[in-house]
């Protein structure tokens, strides 16, 4: 009993240990959110249900209806299995405007795949911070000039806005 005790008080130590250590503030991503930031928070964000296909990148941010993940039919397992009682959805891109380095940037926490040539493709830098209105996370993709689908899982809300930009940097 006192080492099941003694485990459960390590657990709830590291936890609270790495919440503390998650950067808070706008000020805390590695490299600007102003232009990603403007566009989460547009107010002509298009709607987009899961499963639907988009000719190309928006102008702005879309704004994605999620489901749960059972119902969300991800055309590729994530790389992170989701939780219970998140949410999850896909939207298919016709092509990037051109190959590239390009940002996907979150409104809120969640896990999010791009999927190119069925592959799920490696983030080649991430950047997230608590406590900045409108924006959560940003990750970094090479992407080819080819069709590709986006993926978010482990939502714990039902829709999210996101936008997929040419990289600064």
């Amino acid at each position: 009993m006192r080492k099941s005790l003694l485990a459960a008080s390590l657990v709830l130590v590291s936890t609270s240990a790495f919440a503390a250590e998650e950067p808070s503030g706008c000020d805390k991503f590695k490299w600007s959110i102003e232009r990603a930031r403007a566009a989460l928070t547009a107010p002509n964000r298009a709607r987009v249900v899961s499963g639907s296909e988009q000719a190309a990148l928006p102008a702005t941010a879309i704004t994605l209806a999620l489901v749960a993940p059972g119902d969300a039919k991800l055309p590729t397992p994530p790389e992170r299995a989701p939780k219970e009682g998140t949410f999850a959805g896909f939207t298919n891109f016709k092509a990037a405007p051109k190959a590239g380095l390009y940002t996907v940037s979150l409104s809120a926490g969640a896990w999010v795949d791009l999927v190119q040539d069925g592959h799920l493709l490696k983030p080649k830098a991430f950047s997230g911070a608590t406590d900045c209105d409108g924006i959560r996370k940003t990750v970094k993709y090479d992407l080819a000039a080819s069709p590709f689908v986006l993926q978010v899982s482990g939502s714990k809300e039902n829709s999210l806005s996101i936008a997929i930009q040419p990289a600064d940097e």
